[in-house]
Formats: structure tokens, sequence, C-alpha cells
């Protein structure tokens, strides 16, 4: 009798147990989001040198992808131009480095939606491209919250040909819009102390 009442006992706790509840998968997850919430002292040179080796790291890869898109299939490669989010790698850079990746050309010289000092550094890289000069990456703080990472393609480049194809002078940048607060929340504390 006592054996029956342990095993009934012992079924009505295995059966109150929550097994599929996902908390032993979601560790890794919970381990992420502890690390991210750390308290952490970040220097403006810490955070200016990480914007600037994300946004090298981003661009490549970005242009790979879009390189990859036109390549394998140029009428969807195209579509892609104007929103790179339906890229599955871009879309993963954005969701893991909280960066707005964007591909900007001369008709985006008169968008209401940039900030002024981006419209300045756009029309220089305009100029440049209209002069035939080389002209390299650029790292600019917008206000308190953001920094945009500006990568100029060459005008040899077949994502300039072909998505820019419409413009007078073959030029495109990458626009990468970083967040500080996202930047902040990405850097590991352990690389911060070295």
């Amino acid at each position: 009798m006592k054996r029956i009442i342990c095993m009934a006992a012992l079924v009505g706790i295995l059966t109150g147990c929550d097994f599929k509840s996902g908390r032993i998968e979601n560790t890794k997850e919970l381990n992420r989001e502890i690390k991210a919430s750390q308290i952490k002292r970040v220097t403006n040179v810490q955070l200016v040198s990480s914007a600037d080796e994300w946004g090298k790291k981003i661009a490549q890869i970005a242009e790979k992808a879009l390189r990859s898109e036109l390549e394998k299939n140029p009428d969807a490669g195209l579509a892609h131009c104007a929103d790179l989010s339906g890229i599955p790698v871009v879309g993963a850079l954005e969701k893991e480095y909280g960066v707005k990746v964007e591909l900007l050309g001369t008709k985006d010289l008169k968008r209401a939606d940039l900030h002024a000092k981006e419209r300045e550094i756009l029309d220089a890289y305009v100029y440049s491209a209209k002069s035939n000069a080389q002209a390299g990456d650029n790292l600019q703080q917008l206000n308190d919250t953001l920094l945009v990472y500006n990568a100029p393609l060459s005008s040899e480049s077949v994502i300039c040909r072909k998505c820019m194809a419409s413009q007078d002078t073959t030029f495109a940048v990458w626009r990468l819009l970083f967040n500080k607060k996202e930047i902040i929340r990405k850097l590991d504390a352990k690389q911060l102390k070295e």
C-alpha cells in the first residue's frame, strides 16, 4: 500500500512539473541579456572605435551580400537596393548590432529625414565621385545618441552600376546608423578593461 501511495505521489509531482517551459533552453539568451545589462564605463574613444570597427565589418558583409543577391537574381536584387533588410544576412546584422543599414545615392541628397550633417557628408561624397577623387570611410556623431558610419562604394562596383543606374553620377555610399545605447549594450565588459 505504501508503495502505491509513493508511486502515485511521484507521478503527481512529475506531472505537475513543466518540462516544456523552455526555461533550460533560454539560459543562453538569459545569459546574453544579463551581460548586456551590466553596468559598464565606456569612454567616448571606446565607443567611437567600436562603432568604427563594426562599421567596417558590417559594410563589407552587406556589400558582399548585396553583390551576391544582384549576381544570383538580378531582378529581385534590384528590389533589395531600396530595402536591404530583405536580405537575410543584412537583417541579421541589423538585429545583432542594433544598426540601420541603408544604401544612399545622389537622389538622397534631398531626403528630409537625414540629419543636416549627413547631407553635407553625402554632398562631399558626390563631389568626390564627380571629380573622380578617392573618398574614404567616415564616422560622425550626429547628436547625443546617434553615430553614422559612411563607406563609399567604388564606381566600378556592380552595386553602383545596378542600384544607382538612374543617376547621372555612378555613386553609392553605405549608411550605417548606430544608436550609442545599443553599442554600449553590445560591448563586452571584459573587452573594455583591456
